[in-house]
């Protein structure tokens, strides 16, 4: 008997799935950038206007509808902690480079202001942040406690090259660095209020080395 012939209505399977079936790797890819798209427009209206942004606002400066930002941040809370966490890693792997290729007084410099301007990006960030490093339950609870880590590295670092009193340890360093961001947010001018504080900080912290007797 001769073989039946293929169905010509029957699925194609030469490929292991119909040809016309949805694309679940682009579907993921849209998602991400969306993703991608909202936490960079929140980042600009936070910036510029608090944590109070729009979120109407954020979702049309991202290109995207309202629906698509609540699938991925379902309140404002969980936006506003994913910045921060974002921000958080970014500069404890930036305080991984000052680690490397920076003497350990300006290392150490540069991460206490990298520190206190990322608290102040965020309006009501810094009254928080000090409760947050110790709720084992916050999202923020891992990139806090990464960049206190990040710090106190730097801080002994910078302890063991003799620059700075050896008197002090990481949490003293962390409540230092956000109590800064707390006060220069009080003020009309946040950036000269930071600068001077960080200043009058840096000179507490410096060993300083007595005279020898003659």
């Amino acid at each position: 008997m001769a073989p039946q012939s293929k169905r010509s209505d029957a699925p194609d399977i030469s490929y292991g799935k119909r040809s016309d079936a949805p694309d679940p790797t682009g579907t993921r890819a849209d998602a991400r950038r969306n993703r991608a798209r909202i936490l960079d427009a929140a980042r600009e209206a936070v910036l510029a206007e608090g944590t109070d942004a729009s979120l109407r606002a954020i979702a049309r400066r991202a290109g995207v509808g309202v629906g698509t930002l609540y699938r991925h941040f379902p309140t404002r809370e969980e936006l506003i902690k994913e910045l921060v966490r974002e921000s958080f890693h970014a500069l404890a792997a930036r305080s991984g480079g000052l680690d490397a290729q920076t003497p350990p007084l300006d290392a150490l410099a540069a991460w206490l202001a990298d520190f206190a301007r990322a608290t102040t990006m965020y309006q009501g960030l810094p009254a928080s942040l000090m409760a947050t490093v110790a709720d084992e339950s916050s999202p923020l609870n891992r990139a806090c406690q990464d960049m206190r880590q990040a710090g106190a590295a730097l801080l002994r670092r910078a302890q063991d090259d003799g620059v700075i009193r050896g008197d002090i340890d990481g949490t003293d360093l962390f409540a230092l660095a956000s109590a800064i961001g707390w006060a220069a947010e009080q003020t009309a001018d946040p950036d000269a209020r930071r600068a001077r504080l960080l200043r009058v900080v840096l000179d507490g912290l410096v060993e300083r080395r007595q005279a020898p007797e003659r």
